[in-house]
C-alpha cells in the first residue's frame, strides 16, 4: 500500500508540474529555464522618427532570427543575440520602403542585417530588465540598452512550443551609425518597439 501511495504521489507531482509548464503565466518566475529561439511570425522591431518635427513617422522590421539563453533564477546570466534582415524594412508604402533600404539609408546591399548581442542584464524589478549589448547597423557597432519587460510565459495553443514573451524599448540617433540622411530635417533620434516571442528549443 505505501509503494502504491508513493507512486501516485510521485505521478501527481510530475503531472501537477507539467500542468504548471503548460499554463500561460505572467508570473516571470514561473519561466522553464532554457535556450530559446525567436519565433519569427509574431516578433515585430518598430522604429519611430520626427518627419520634419510635424508629425512622428513610422515603420518596422520582420523576418527576426536569434537565440535566447534564459533563467529566471539567474536573470543576470541570461544571453540574447538577434539579427534582424534589413531589407524586411516596411512602412506601408513600397517606395519608400526601397528607398529606406537603398543605399543612402540603411544600405541593405551592403549591411543586410542588424545585429544586437547582449553584454550585461541586469533585473530591475520583477518582470523588468535592463539589456546593455551591442548593436552593429550600417556597418558600425555601438552599445545599446534595452528597457525590457516580460509579458508572460507557457505553450502556445497553436503550435504547441512552450513560449516567452517580452517588450523592449530604447532610443538611438542613427547618425551615430553612419544613417545621416536628411538629418536634421527627418530626425536623428530614433525609438525602437520590440515585441518578442521566443520558442524553448533546449
Amino acid at each position: 500500500m505505501n509503494r502504491i501511495l508513493a507512486s501516485t504521489a510521485v505521478l501527481l507531482a510530475l503531472a501537477t508540474s507539467a500542468v504548471a509548464a503548460d499554463t500561460f503565466s505572467t508570473n516571470p518566475a514561473a519561466v522553464v529555464a532554457g535556450v530559446y529561439t525567436v519565433e519569427p511570425a509574431h516578433t515585430r522591431v518598430q522604429f519611430a522618427v520626427k518627419h520634419i518635427g510635424f508629425t512622428s513617422f513610422y515603420g518596422d522590421f520582420t523576418g527576426v532570427s536569434g537565440s535566447l539563453s534564459l533563467d529566471p533564477k539567474t536573470v543576470a546570466a541570461s544571453k540574447l543575440d538577434v539579427t534582424i534582415p534589413v531589407a524586411s524594412v516596411s512602412t506601408t508604402n513600397r517606395a519608400l520602403d526601397g528607398e529606406l533600404a537603398g543605399a543612402d539609408w540603411l544600405d541593405a546591399a551592403t549591411y543586410p542585417t542588424m545585429r544586437f548581442v547582449s553584454t550585461r542584464v541586469v533585473q530591475t524589478a520583477a518582470g523588468k530588465a535592463t539589456i546593455t549589448g551591442n548593436l552593429t547597423m550600417h556597418g558600425i557597432t555601438r552599445p545599446v540598452v534595452l528597457m525590457a519587460s516580460f509579458n508572460g510565459s507557457g505553450v502556445n495553443p497553436l503550435d504547441k512550443a512552450y513560449t516567452v514573451g517580452f517588450d523592449a524599448t530604447t532610443t538611438l540617433k542613427r547618425s551615430d551609425f553612419g544613417v545621416k540622411t536628411y538629418v536634421p530635417m527627418v530626425g536623428d533620434e530614433t525609438s525602437l518597439r520590440i515585441s518578442a516571442a521566443f520558442e524553448k528549443t533546449k
